[in-house]
């Protein structure tokens, strides 16, 4: 079936308007009182309501299982007394919003899990998720920025809707593929010995980049 034109229009159109004013909640912002599971949970689901449900037979972008892996895994602090704070909820944050293009084991070495240990532990997490916040505002715009441009080609009276449309899906899919593949280069670098990486690289010429 071909792609409808104003139904692809009104779904550019409503994303555009949506990630112009989308920002992620602001530290001082997010309760810093306790919260169980379900209520995690929900308000989680209200701060990233654009990152779809985990699959069609769950309408939860998150889990009480998955968010029990994080903490056993240690890619965030665990809850203290079966409730959450500010610094675990901004971790829930950065750690849903990164799985949607690295892998789950990836995310620890962005993000340390033991950040909010010590005394000033929880102002190491407020700037980290400040400047990660920063950081995905940025992005979300120059991503904006392609949608806005297949919105005027599709607006245009001659423009072929499957063409545009096709065109669009092909070249998100292929930013998404080499952003990636960069992000998965870099975190093979941690800890990596430089002698043995340009050797390697003196071995296989451009075939690892």
């Amino acid at each position: 079936m071909p792609y409808d034109k104003p139904l692809i229009a009104h779904k550019l159109q409503r994303w555009d308007q949506y990630i112009t004013d989308y920002h992620l909640p602001q530290w001082d912002s997010i309760p810093d009182f306790g919260l169980y599971m379900d209520q995690v949970i929900l308000l989680l689901e209200r701060y990233l309501s654009f990152i779809p449900p985990v699959n069609a037979e769950k309408e939860r972008i998150v889990t009480a299982s998955a968010i029990n892996n994080y903490v056993r895994l240690k890619l965030m602090p665990a809850p203290v007394k079966r409730k959450y704070y500010r610094v675990h909820i901004c971790y829930l944050i950065m750690i849903l919003t990164l799985k949607q293009s690295i892998g789950i084991s990836q995310v620890q070495k962005i993000i340390p899990w033991d950040l909010a240990d010590g005394q000033d532990g929880p102002e190491t997490v407020r700037h980290i998720y400040e400047d990660y916040s920063g950081k995905f505002r940025g992005i979300a715009l120059l991503f904006n920025h392609q949608i806005q441009q297949s919105w005027q080609e599709l607006c245009a009276p001659d423009a072929g809707t499957d063409g545009v449309a096709r065109c669009l899906v092909m070249e998100s899919a292929l930013l998404a593929g080499f952003s990636k593949i960069l992000a998965e280069k870099l975190l093979r670098l941690w800890d990596a010995d430089p002698a043995q990486v340009l050797a390697t690289e003196q071995a296989h010429d451009f075939t690892d980049i």
